[in-house]
């Protein structure tokens, strides 16, 4: 096993007015390719900020953040957005799906910003939605679908381009128990079954248990390692 995920010295601070308020201070992690990591932590603890930067949205104060051996903290923003849509999928609490589309036309989205021709396209969606389960769904807006199923379109279109890394961020959060309980089966399946490395971010407990790892975060620090 050899670290995807490098993170050194990572600083992070915001700005209001003339004060600044530090999220992250001096933070170290490394992350293992196929590994199901889990952040936790109360609010305003930095898990998002770390998620986000791991990702590629938020850049740091200060620090390194290696992913697959690129230093992503020192990419210019075209070169960042490039790596992030080939490199990440995002999955999110409140699914982030355009009503107006088709599941099948959402899923399709991140792969309007590659080479892909339509049948390619076509071929990557379908195979998508068969594995979250939905193959039989594909042609409903997300007004006709279940929050469980517009989750796991969303799910699908983090897949759809296979990403080197998911990110989720409170995934479950916004689901009945039984919903969530599928979610968590199949964020376990990708990571299982497809080796996918996953970071996500959970208030739940029983959410962080279907994690590999579960790291938490307080006032910007990794504090403790739960086994």
């Amino acid at each position: 096993m050899s670290a995807i995920i490098q993170i050194k010295e990572l600083h992070k601070s915001y700005w209001r007015n003339n004060l600044e308020i530090p999220v992250l201070s001096g933070l170290n992690l490394e992350v293992e390719k196929g590994e199901f990591l889990a952040l936790m932590g109360p609010s305003g603890s930095g898990k998002t900020t770390l998620l986000n930067i791991i990702a590629g949205i938020d850049r740091p104060s200060d620090g390194h953040v290696i992913i697959d051996n690129n230093d992503i903290a020192g990419m210019g923003e075209s070169d960042l957005a490039k790596w992030r849509s080939a490199n990440i999928g995002f999955i999110f609490q409140f699914y982030n799906l355009i009503p107006v589309l088709t599941a099948f036309e959402n899923v399709e989205l991140p792969l309007l910003l590659t080479k892909l021709n339509k049948a390619e396209r076509k071929k990557h969606v379908e195979t998508a939605l068969t594995i979250v389960g939905l193959g039989d769904r594909m042609h409903h807006s997300p007004k006709q679908l279940s929050g469980g199923q517009e989750q796991r379109v969303a799910i699908a279109r983090a897949i759809v381009t296979d990403p080197l890394i998911i990110v989720a961020d409170e995934p479950t959060g916004d689901l009945d128990k039984n919903s969530a309980e599928e979610i968590l089966n199949l964020m376990g399946k990708l990571n299982k079954d497809f080796h996918k490395t996953i970071v996500m971010v959970t208030h739940d407990p029983h959410a962080a248990a279907r994690a590999s790892r579960i790291l938490h975060l307080e006032k910007g620090e990794l504090v403790k390692e739960v086994a």
